[in-house]
């Protein structure tokens, strides 16, 4: 049975919103920052991820807010790209893509950031309640615990429910509920420290490099 050309045409356009959400999401801002600052491999500092949170521990805030500036807009950037040129579904694709990207970028050998501050971009380009509701959660939650991997965790429950409940966008929600996963599943190391009272605080230095289980990161 011969699918109809239509079909065909979003299957190929959803495919390329995929493959180009997925390598915008590869750039690993964190690290050519950091290169550019004269700072070397960011993965050899603190927990050796490339996220916005390790660099924060290089005592570089500058370099650390562009990263943050650099991880989040990649997704936001893919998903609004992406829904200007082909529609929302294609948005979603590659929104969702680009932070596949940033956990498993192809330039460093698929070993990534956490993926909070690309889904964070992602969700509010996909539905702006969503990520209003996840930022903010974030911050309430950091401000209250000062533990930045319980306020991702938390922040990325509430999105998807802000979706579904309050901007009744089943779309953008189950959008919400796949990065969910992904990101808590990223946080496992995380999670056990969480439950050991292990976990630092923010602002808060590793004592040592943890390669297996780095600290909570973007």
């Amino acid at each position: 049975m011969e699918l109809d050309e239509g079909y065909k045409a979003m299957l190929m356009s959803l495919q390329i919103a995929t493959v180009c959400g997925y390598l915008l999401g590869s750039i690993p801002f964190g690290l050519v920052l950091t290169r550019m600052a004269g700072l070397g491999d960011i993965r050899k500092i603190g927990s050796g991820n490339i996220g916005a949170t390790n660099v924060l521990r290089t005592g570089r805030k500058g370099l650390a807010f562009l990263t943050l500036i650099g991880d989040a807009g990649k997704g936001a950037f893919a998903a609004l790209l992406f829904t200007h040129l082909s529609g929302v579904e294609q948005g979603i694709f590659a929104g969702g893509a680009a932070v596949i990207g940033h956990m498993f970028p192809v330039w460093l050998r698929f070993k990534g950031g956490k993926g909070v501050a690309t889904t964070l971009g992602t969700l509010a380009a996909v539905n702006w309640v969503m990520g209003l509701c996840a930022a903010l959660t974030w911050l309430v939650m950091a401000l209250i615990f000062r533990i930045s991997s319980l306020s991702a965790l938390i922040a990325m429950i509430a999105a998807p429910l802000a979706a579904f409940f309050i901007a009744n966008d089943p779309g953008a929600g189950w959008l919400g509920v796949f990065l969910a996963v992904i990101v808590w599943a990223a946080h496992h190391a995380n999670i056990g420290r969480l439950l050991r009272g292990e976990e630092p605080k923010i602002g808060q230095k590793k004592k040592q490099p943890e390669e297996d289980s780095p600290a909570t990161e973007n």
